[in-house]
């Protein structure tokens, strides 16, 4: 039987794949995001069934009162949600001293209060038996250096699958959090331009996967309703680290990272331009 699935993010990156992959499968699909180019809309198309529905709608996660009438629109056209998925999300990295202010607020009213916003838009037409799911990140597991913003974004959702999931088991509502390692997104490709190498290093620590690699274990994970969902296997390793084991231990791997890069750094010659 066809289920009903709202994905956020959905113009690229892990909501496009995801798309991909529900539709493949058979599965209705509603994606919402800020613009939806034809070329995304052509990518799509092969993998939609003649008996599948398939609907994009403008929607920003920010403005609740739109948000809101786009997922009735969708509600309308498909049905109520079985499977949503907030993916929508951005990323502002940089040491905490010199991110500014408008760039920390503005990641997390889009990872945090977006999360909080499309939850609640799609909750009032969720029955019995249907999964909310977000993504947050291995970043809202341990910290990444540069990344306070995002950091604080991600460990927030973390904080809001679980009380959700506490608030949501009675309704018979099943709650997912999803902590993908390293992802080769677009919104990564781009970053990579720019990024500290510490940073950098300190991510490969938990691995890096492909789009499809980390849709499909996602996909799987979200099957089974797991609480928590952790693609790759070294990214499993590194959450079970921060979940059971003392902080001295991950404190530890990172500080050599840290002290090494930065040795390195200083080391670097510099040149006049």
């Amino acid at each position: 039987m066809s289920k009903n699935i709202f994905i956020t993010g959905g113009a690229s990156g892990i909501g496009l794949q995801l798309a991909k992959h529900y539709l493949k499968s058979g599965h209705n699909v509603a994606l919402f995001d800020l613009s939806f180019s034809e070329s995304v809309l052509e990518e799509l198309y092969p993998y939609q069934g003649a008996s599948q529905n398939l609907v994009s709608l403008q929607a920003d996660v920010c403005d609740m009162a739109s948000l809101s009438g786009q997922v009735e629109a969708a509600v309308n056209t498909l049905g109520s949600p079985d499977l949503v998925i907030n993916c929508a999300g951005i990323l502002r990295a940089g040491r905490f001293t010199e991110l500014p202010q408008s760039e920390f607020e503005q990641v997390v009213a889009i990872n945090l209060f977006g999360t909080r916003n499309f939850i609640c838009a799609v909750l009032p037409f969720m029955k019995k038996g249907a999964h909310v799911s977000m993504i947050s990140s291995m970043a809202g597991v341990s910290g990444v250096y540069t990344y306070a913003a995002y950091c604080a974004s991600k460990f927030g959702v973390m904080g809001l699958a679980k009380v959700l999931r506490q608030e949501l088991k009675p309704r018979g509502i099943d709650v997912s959090v999803i902590c993908p390692p390293e992802v080769s997104t677009p919104m990564v490709v781009k970053e990579h331009q720019t990024i500290d190498p510490i940073c950098l290093e300190q991510k490969m620590v938990a691995g890096v996967l492909t789009v499809e690699e980390a849709v499909s274990k996602i996909a799987a994970g979200l099957a089974t309703r797991k609480h928590v969902v952790v693609p790759g296997g070294r990214a499993k390793i590194i959450y079970l680290i921060n979940r059971f084991a003392p902080d001295s231990i991950m404190f530890g791997i990172v500080d050599r990272i840290i002290a090494k890069g930065l040795a390195r750094q200083s080391q670097t010659p510099q040149t006049d331009i």
